[in-house]
């Protein structure tokens, strides 16, 4: 499978994964959310490695793994929260931003982007911009959850940096590291807060998210090894598209013309660059 086909099913899977996330992180803490879902993944992504028998990392390895990890944790509290505060359908594609991060390291690194993928960037940045307002009675004003948006598109974009770096090495085993620091992060903050109460009704849901996020960061992984960072990473962006359908068909959410327009402005920059 090619890195383009791989990445259009991460942004599938992390597309559903979110949509469940947000919706689970408005009935329970995101702590709890996070800190159920990210050891399941766990689970599956070392039972994956152990079978594929991939080399085990370096110390390097290890720890650009360690900071993937680190950044996705963040990424997710980030966007969990922010999808369980404001419109899911704003707060996802906002969070889009984090494909500009690799783009960026990219540029650092002699990279030189093509007239699409500039087109791209800066429609990204204008669909942003109008997504993140919403109008008011005293005019617009800055949509709830768009500051964690943000923080979600940060983390995000630091593990797609430093996971392409652990995955040179292994890809399942990269990924198993990253999960691992990030399970460790969550169930430590929680265990910190006094532990967490997840009701029986709700395992099903926050199992299903960890199968999803990490299908989706192992497809990752493998993309990245077989793709370029700046390509790979803009087209696995494109899940907030699988998120914010789902919203409007089961939620029944909907988004100001405005928003609607930066949404696709956004979804649109992220194809140019991707074209590119």
């Amino acid at each position: 499978m090619t890195a383009i086909a791989l990445a259009l099913c991460v942004s599938v899977s992390w597309g559903v994964g979110d949509f469940l996330g947000g919706v689970s992180s408005r009935r329970l803490p995101t702590l709890t959310v996070l800190a159920v879902s990210q050891p399941v993944g766990l689970v599956g992504l070392v039972a994956l490695a152990l079978a594929v028998g991939d080399e085990p990392l370096g110390a390097g390895g290890v720890a650009a793994a360690a900071a993937a990890g680190a950044g996705g944790a963040l990424g997710l509290a980030g966007l969990y929260r922010g999808m369980a505060v404001g419109a899911m359908g704003v707060v996802a594609p906002i969070s889009t931003l984090a494909a500009v991060l690799p783009l960026v390291v990219g540029l650092a690194r002699g990279e030189r982007p093509g007239a699409l993928q500039l087109t791209g960037a800066v429609l990204i940045l204008a669909g942003v911009a109008l997504v993140s307002r919403e109008p008011g009675t005293g005019g617009a004003r800055v949509a709830a959850g768009v500051g964690l948006a943000l923080v979600a598109a940060t983390g995000f974009g630091l593990y797609f940096v430093f996971i392409d770096v652990a995955a040179d090495e292994s890809a399942s085993w990269a990924v198993v590291a990253a999960r691992a620091t990030a399970s460790a992060l969550c169930l430590g903050t929680a265990a910190a807060r006094g532990g967490v109460s997840v009701p029986s009704r709700a395992v099903p849901a926050l199992a299903l998210i960890g199968f999803f996020d990490a299908s989706a960061n192992a497809l990752l992984a493998v993309a990245l090894t077989r793709g370029y960072v700046s390509l790979v990473s803009v087209l696995a962006s494109l899940y907030p598209v699988v998120t914010v359908l789902l919203a409007r068909t089961v939620l029944g959410e909907r988004v100001a013309r405005t928003q609607a327009v930066g949404i696709a402005g956004a979804v649109g920059g992220v194809a140019l660059v991707s074209a590119g």
